[in-house]
């Protein structure tokens, strides 16, 4: 099987390369990929290349495919999975493998697996640690999305709080409390609101703080607080930018009384040190960003996590049960994380999207990888439908959806793209 895949030779050295795939062995599945969204994770990984901990030492002359949140069909079943899947089925991926201890991972470390890719071979360890998951909602980019929500579905599980005189852990945050998400009107930010509000688990208040009053405004738009309040949540935006004491203002906002989760959504140290003032007896604070430095660092007040029991925690993507928790919420319609989505682009587009990503406004970098396409902002959609008749009538379309990528978008761009 022929393939067009972006390969990671060594740092910062993404190419776009057409290829032979082996034939499968016995244990492995041939798959096509439709859809591939862009994560932060796959930046780290280009600028840091084999220094990064799922990263092969020999890319040079073995380069990996990257890109793992990917969503597409299995063409073809190895003997020994016919049993359990068939060609023809959709699916989704949870990365994450774990597979006897291994930090080996689809989209980092194998060197035909990933997700900015026509077709790959998912290996044996995929389907013996049960993360090929079966897929049935109609839209591809749903299923993109999941992993990058099941990382968010899997804070919030991580989250704990306790009870004096007990050394038992309650999993997840408060039930009725007051939780507050720092940086929280990014794209990961806006999926962490959708749960928030519309999960089982929902907090009394939520308090969403950013400094990007373009975001927050975006975020009001379609996290609205009159829904946020049918299910019981008082929702409230914040831009903390010209604030002189920010950390009194938001505890102002919950009568003076700190709050019961505080997530923090990008890596700055001063974002740290405010959700450690805001947190109140018990207080959870989840440190959700990832940074690139290794030395990245803040002060804690130790009299608190001493007398009040305030605490720390932190995860680093989603486990196969948060993917299937994401994955029944999309189906069902309860969540909608295509707000996320701020850009489409093609296979051809990955390369300088992924060296450029921290550089690249907006949210989430959608790729349909059997297309050629530019790497465009949904906002931009109507301007280059002046000259452009596909992206005139993508714009009318997501026009209709207030904004947001949905499925006719899909579908339509699918029909009517070059494909690559």
């Amino acid at each position: 099987m022929r393939t067009k895949a972006v390969r990671l030779y060594g740092k910062n050295d993404l190419r776009l390369e057409e290829f032979d795939l082996p034939k499968i062995q016995d244990d492995q599945i041939l798959a096509h990929i439709i859809s591939d969204s862009i994560c932060m994770s796959t930046y780290k990984a280009t600028i840091q290349g084999s220094d990064h901990k799922r990263v092969p030492k020999d890319i040079a002359t073995n380069p990996v495919i990257v890109g793992h949140e990917f969503c597409g069909e299995i063409i073809e079943v190895g003997a020994k999975w016919k049993d359990q899947y068939k060609p023809g089925t959709k699916f989704t991926i949870q990365p994450a493998l774990n597979y006897k201890g291994s930090l080996d991972a689809p989209g980092y470390s194998y060197p035909y697996t990933g997700g900015a890719a026509t077709y790959i071979i998912l290996p044996n360890e995929v389907m013996e640690t049960g993360n090929l998951l079966v897929y049935n909602g109609e839209a591809y980019f749903y299923g993109s999305l999941a992993e990058p929500m099941s990382c968010i579905v899997g804070a919030y599980h991580a989250s704990y709080h306790t009870e004096s005189g007990s050394y038992v852990h309650k999993m997840g945050i408060v039930e009725g409390g007051a939780c507050a998400i720092l940086a929280g009107a990014g794209p990961m930010g806006l999926g962490a609101i959708d749960y928030a509000i519309n999960s089982n688990r929902r907090p009394s208040l939520l308090v969403v703080v950013d400094i990007d009053q373009e975001r927050l405004e975006r975020a009001s738009q379609i996290y609205t607080v009159e829904k946020a309040a049918k299910n019981g949540v008082t929702l409230k935006y914040v831009n903390t930018k010209d604030l002189e004491n920010p950390t009194d203002y938001l505890l102002s906002l919950n009568d003076g009384k700190g709050y019961d989760d505080v997530f923090v959504y990008a890596p700055v140290r001063s974002l740290v040190e405010m959700a450690d003032e805001m947190l109140g007896r018990d207080g959870c604070l989840n440190f959700f960003a990832g940074p690139t430095r290794t030395d990245f660092k803040a002060e804690l007040n130790f009299y608190n996590v001493h007398y009040n029991s305030t605490h720390i925690v932190g995860t680093s993507g989603g486990n196969k049960d948060d993917l299937l928790e994401s994955i029944e919420l999309m189906e069902k319609g309860i969540i909608n994380p295509a707000a996320m989505i701020t850009h489409i682009g093609g296979l051809d587009s990955v390369v300088d999207t992924t060296l450029n990503l921290p550089n690249i406004p907006g949210g989430k970098k959608l790729i349909y990888t059997n297309i050629a396409l530019e790497l465009t902002a949904i906002n931009d959609f109507a301007e280059k439908g002046k000259t452009d008749p596909m992206f005139a009538k993508l714009a009318e379309i997501v026009e209709r959806n207030n904004g947001l990528w949905c499925l006719e978008a899909e579908q339509y761009l699918l029909a009517n793209a070059k494909s690559i």
